[in-house]
């Protein structure tokens, strides 16, 4: 097909786009700025170009907002559990086990990636850090030894398939339209071979840096790690000591079962709890949890509270998300699911999808090729620091480059892999990588060079994976 003026302006601010990402520089501006220029020349119209910026962000909104709502949802209630300091008493037995430095690296890495599935990593990691890292630092594992075991446990493994959330692979899945739960499946096995390599990889490079229980260097690196009550956390007062130890049971049950039933409907029920209908599960379960840890905290505030935590939790997912939004608009103004309901036309140009099959005669026809573009395309749009603002550049490239080999959810989710893992917080150190080094007392550019390789080659070997599991 003969491409034209709208097309050729796409083409380019995508690619701007992406280079604006390796400078690491903010992508809002070229995103807004291009879907206005390209609606004016395919419309024909200066008007329809100050339209089409206020409907692409409506549709994206619409489309997005229900990853807004569980990200609350689960916030408000961890925050309800640090009320009650259920939230300490829910890792602090699991201290007593790390007996040796050896073995609290693989606690470290089991612990954070658990929590991390159901409150993402960047909340989970004041409470994993302050409380477990300095029992593990006094059995003998180094502070940045552990701070490697969290980043590639929880910003990388949890956050890159964001299993139980769903927020990653629900934005990659409209980018690419097709469904979450089939993004969400391949994210999870990806995720899974890349966190299992990275992490075995990371022991066997450092393991000789751990030392015995006795020496005298662990106490010193122990007390350089922040305290979690230093942050504001208020020690619960003696009527609710009772009541923390309750939630402290009654939150993993709770999510455990959610998981268990998520599991056995995927596997024996007659639908699958996953995408949508999963997010909303554990959202509902989250909220219902609040209202009671709440209720025993506030007492007679509790309506109060409530509100005030639910609205902590929409700034958090606005200030976390917020940003995707214009971006998403403009990579769903590429899609012919879309792009009908932004430019206001009865025809729905897929502008995106219609320049690759323009230029597919050049492009070599190789499985493994459009498998690692794509991984090369995640590793690029996560060097803007975020992780999840270059999710829908990858979704949209995934449709257009699907081929009869591999599918646009395999390739979503292999973009999606190379964006979080990099800008999750593994590979570059103006992530929330430099919160965990932070709170561990270690530098964020040492621990960026002790992530590398293991990362990398996890990623690689993942990709691989893909081509001949997918």
């Amino acid at each position: 097909m003969s491409l034209t003026i709208p097309h050729v302006l796409y083409g380019l601010f995508t690619l701007l786009i992406l280079m604006t990402m390796i400078f690491r520089r903010g992508i809002v501006l070229p995103s807004l700025l291009g879907t206005f220029v390209i609606a004016c020349f395919y419309k024909g119209s200066i008007v329809s170009g100050f339209m089409a910026i206020f409907y692409a962000n409506l549709v994206a909104a619409q489309e997005l907002f229900n990853i807004f709502l569980i990200i609350t949802f689960m916030l408000a209630l961890l925050n309800a559990l640090k009320d009650l300091r259920a939230d300490v008493l829910m890792i602090q037995p699991i201290q007593k086990v790390m007996v040796n430095g050896h073995l609290s690296y693989f606690v470290l890495l089991i612990v954070t990636y658990v929590i991390s599935l159901f409150f993402w990593p960047t909340p989970a990691v004041p409470l994993i850090c302050a409380l477990l890292v300095p029992a593990a630092v006094r059995s003998g594992l180094p502070a940045i030894t552990a701070a490697v075991a969290i980043t590639i446990a929880g910003q990388g493994m949890a956050l890159s398939s964001d299993y139980i959330v769903q927020v990653a692979p629900a934005l990659s899945a409209k980018a690419a339209g097709v469904e979450t739960a089939a993004v969400a499946d391949r994210a999870f096995v990806l995720s899974v071979i890349t966190g299992v390599i990275a992490s075995l990889l990371a022991y066997l490079f450092y393991r000789k840096s751990i030392r015995s229980k006795e020496d005298p260097r662990n106490q010193t690196e122990a007390e350089n790690i922040q305290d979690y009550d230093s942050s504001g956390h208020e020690p619960a007062s003696n009527h609710l000591v009772k009541w923390s130890r309750i939630f402290a049971w009654i939150v993993p049950v709770a999510f455990v079962l959610v998981v268990v039933y998520m599991l056995y409907n995927k596997f024996f029920g007659s639908s699958e709890l996953v995408g949508g209908e999963g997010a909303a599960l554990v959202g509902g379960v989250a909220v219902i949890l609040l209202l009671f840890a709440t209720g025993v905290f506030g007492k007679r505030n509790a309506l109060d509270y409530v509100g005030n935590h639910i609205t902590n939790g929409f700034v958090f997912a606005f200030k976390a998300m917020g940003p995707v939004i214009p971006i998403a608009g403009f990579f769903f103004l590429g899609s012919a699911a879309f792009s009908k309901d932004i430019l206001l036309t009865e025809e729905a140009p897929s502008f995106l999808f219609e320049i690759i099959t323009s230029i597919q005669s050049v492009l070599p026809d190789s499985t493994i090729f459009v498998a690692f573009s794509l991984l090369l395309v995640g590793i690029i749009t996560g060097l803007d620091g975020s992780g999840f603002s270059g999710l829908p550049i990858a979704g949209a490239l995934a449709a257009s480059l699907e081929t009869a080999s591999i599918d646009a959810s395999t390739l979503a989710a292999i973009g999606q892999l190379g964006a979080i893992w990099t800008g999750g917080g593994a590979l570059i150190a103006w992530s929330s990588l430099i919160a965990v080094a932070g709170f561990c007392g270690v530098s964020a550019i040492e621990l960026v060079r002790k992530n590398f390789f293991p990362v990398i080659i996890g990623l690689l070997a993942a990709t691989l994976a893909a081509v001949i599991l997918f």
